[in-house]
């Protein structure tokens, strides 16, 4: 296309020129005198000629790269160059036609300004340069901003254009195009879709046997690939182990999933009585719940009886996938050879037992594990998530560090099995999650019997003689020092990727200033290295962001697939007292983004139907986020409620499809239940009306 308008004008022009020379007023032929009445149309053709010469030379570079970058990836393709080099290998390409084009361009514009023109040969050089590379590099910048233009078209509903700012060492060579781009540049999404012969001993090795990298084995398995897992676990400080599965499975979702219904259990028997159930040991005396103790070991017994079930489970899944299972830790040698080590100095394994394998394209997705402070008694006197799950005894009186959905978490189910439990915050909680929700979660929280010290940091822990541990802690504003002693002291303050032991230099791969990998679409600085889940540099920590990467990844690979994971409205949900359901914005990001005055909130404050007969006081709350600039997209979804997974879960589709407020309102409610108000709302903020929702 334009190619075609290039022309259109170049012969329009010519036309110009010939109306010029006929009307004597412009003329390289005769040079006739041009002063008086023609002087001023001499200078405006002089210049007409001039951009015009420019203008057609800027469309010419514009049109030689944008089918030649094409051209050569499937040039590049057919001879088989090496995968790794396609990208650069393709922009050289495109880049060394431009110029042969160009070089030509400017032999035939020095040919007729030699012949027509009178002046000195360096400045007609000179001119005719400057006029060929300006037009080029113009061409150059033009196809460049056209396609960022473009994509900022395409992306105006996703609002990834932070993203495309971001320094990224793992993006590679035109990963702008995406969309309809993606079609004509597939090299983003794998290192290459075709398969060669190769000398490695399997098609594909996962580092980490956790849910991304068993779902990535698995499919690639399932799609014809030779494919090997390894996976290893070191025994925590606490020395707690686990099998097969990774962190979801052994000592984080599941587990905190099923004490977390434990204690919602605790609540429903206090709270039978009220829905007519009695004692049958004291007839016509309601049941609420006293006299009601909860055994800690039979629970944790059920649980890892049930966890156990899982890891052989999986086991008996890669069997059945063919994939071959390796317990042993992965590091590279080079960036096709991993070295498989089985020792372990604090395991019953002891002794040298390393192997090396080779493969052809390796994922890593080894995860994080929990983090302590670096203060005195940390390690030796407290335990970390990893733990709390297996206690062998209740864990008592418990002190929380840390204000993340961990933390509270485990603080919210310790408090509803019977526990006395504090949780120590330095700023506030649920950082990066909307505002108004974290604090109605901590409020609820402080109603149902958790206790919070704010502002405050732990500065050491000593063990005491009858067994419990002695916190000393400071106040962060006053720096005043308070001692108290706990049964159990747990940190929850972040995790940190196990990327340390993978020598990933052998291998080209480059890590970010989190230890984290920098990836893109998966792929890391090595072309044919993959990085998904926890390990990887800002993607969500969330079991199922990984193994949908690890199943898109392999389909991508071996199934021809284009689809990406959309890493931008993930569904995420908070397992405390008061379950919280988010997706997309929150209302101070979506302020910051696009102003207070583009967005509008709805909002309702109401009480779910089963918590009325009991007259329990946690009050539940809906929050949709509106952006105005965007035909009223919703762009922000907030339960606090019961069921909040499931509730969430429902409403992610609608963000994939990306619905307006009035769409989302001609969904009809389901009555009665809680994900009713989401299709509900009425009210904004800006009214200052009352949220508060009475009656059904």
């Amino acid at each position: 296309v334009v190619f075609c308008c290039a022309m259109f004008i170049f012969f329009f022009g010519s036309y110009l020129c010939e109306i010029c020379k006929y009307e004597q007023r412009y003329c390289n032929l005769c040079k006739r005198d041009l002063n008086g009445p023609h002087k001023t149309a001499y200078v405006w053709y002089v210049q007409l000629v001039v951009w015009y010469d420019f203008f057609i030379r800027t469309l010419l570079g514009m049109s030689v790269l944008s089918p030649f970058a094409v051209i050569a990836n499937f040039f590049l393709k057919l001879f088989d160059v090496p995968p790794e080099m396609v990208p650069s290998g393709a922009k050289r390409f495109s880049f060394f036609l431009g110029i042969v084009l160009n070089t030509v361009l400017f032999v035939l514009h020095f040919i007729v300004n030699t012949t027509f023109q009178k002046g000195p040969m360096i400045a007609l050089i000179v001119f005719s340069a400057l006029e060929s590379i300006g037009g080029f590099c113009v061409g150059c910048w033009f196809y460049g901003t056209f396609f960022k233009l473009r994509d900022r078209w395409e992306l105006r509903n996703d609002y990834r254009l932070v993203a495309l700012k971001e320094e990224n060492p793992a993006r590679p060579m035109f990963a702008e195009h995406r969309g309809i781009g993606a079609a004509f540049f597939p090299l983003q999404l794998y290192d290459n879709v075709m398969e060669a012969s190769h000398p490695y001993m399997y098609d594909l090795v996962v580092i980490g046997g956790g849910s991304g990298g068993l779902s990535a084995s698995k499919e690639a398995a399932r799609l014809g690939a030779k494919v090997a897992v390894l996976d290893f676990v070191y025994p925590t400080y606490y020395g707690t182990r686990w099998g097969l599965g990774g962190t979801c499975v052994n000592v984080g979702c599941i587990p905190k999933k099923l004490y977390h219904t434990a204690a919602i259990f605790g609540h429903h028997i206090e709270e039978s009585g009220h829905y007519g159930w009695e004692d049958n040991s004291r007839p016509g005396v309601p049941l609420e719940g006293k006299g009601h103790n909860h055994v800690w070991e039979r629970l944790r017994e059920n649980i890892q009886n049930h966890i156990h079930e899982l890891n052989d489970g999986y086991i008996t899944g890669l069997r059945s996938a063919k994939v071959q299972y390796i317990n042993a830790r992965g590091s590279f040698k080079d960036p096709h050879t991993i070295i498989c080590d089985a020792t372990c100095p604090t395991c019953d394994v002891v002794g040298d037992r390393k192997t090396v394998i080779t493969a052809r394209r390796i994922i890593i997705a080894v995860g994080g594990r929990p983090q302590y402070p670096k203060i005195p008694g940390a390690k030796e006197y407290s335990i970390t998530s990893d733990d709390i799950f297996s206690l062998q005894s209740a864990p008592g009186k418990t002190l929380v560090v840390g204000a993340s959905y961990i933390a509270l978490e485990c603080a919210g189910f310790l408090t509803g099995l019977g526990y006395e439990t504090k949780v120590m915050v330095r700023s506030v909680v649920l950082r990066g999650f909307d505002r108004d929700c974290a604090e109605r979660i901590k409020d609820d929280m402080v109603n149902t019997g958790t206790k919070f010290i704010d502002s405050c940091i732990p500065l050491s822990i000593e063990l005491l003689p009858d067994g419990k541990r002695l916190v000393t802690y400071e106040n962060v504003n006053s720096k005043e020092k308070f001692q108290e002693a706990f049964d159990t002291v747990l940190f929850a303050i972040g995790r940190e990727p196990l990327t340390k032991e993978l020598n990933l230099e052998a291998a080209g791969v480059k890590v970010a200033e989190d230890k984290k990998i920098w990836t893109w679409n998966e792929r890391t600085t090595a072309p044919h290295i993959y990085a998904l889940g926890d390990v990887a540099h800002k993607v969500p920590e969330l079991t199922p962001v990984a193994i949908k990467q690890g199943l898109m990844l392999a389909k991508r690979i071996w199934g021809n697939s284009k689809f990406l994971v959309n890493l931008d409205h993930v569904p995420t949900t908070v397992f405390t007292p008061l379950e919280y359901g988010s997706i997309g914005f929150s209302e101070e990001r979506a302020i910051a983004t696009f102003g207070e005055d583009h967005i509008e909130i709805y909002h309702s404050e109401f009480t779910p139907l089963e918590y009325t007969v009991p007259h329990r006081r946690s009050r539940c709350y809906a929050k949709l986020i509106v952006n105005y600039l965007d035909k009223q997209r919703v762009i922000g979804f907030h339960y606090l409620g019961p069921n909040a997974g499931e509730v969430t879960q429902g409403f992610a589709s609608a963000f994939i499809a990306g619905l307006s407020l009035d769409e989302w309102n001609l969904v009809v409610g389901i009555h009665p239940t809680c994900a009713e108000e989401m299709v509900s709302l009425r009210r904004t903020k800006r009214s200052g009306l009352d949220p508060k929702k009475s009656g059904c």
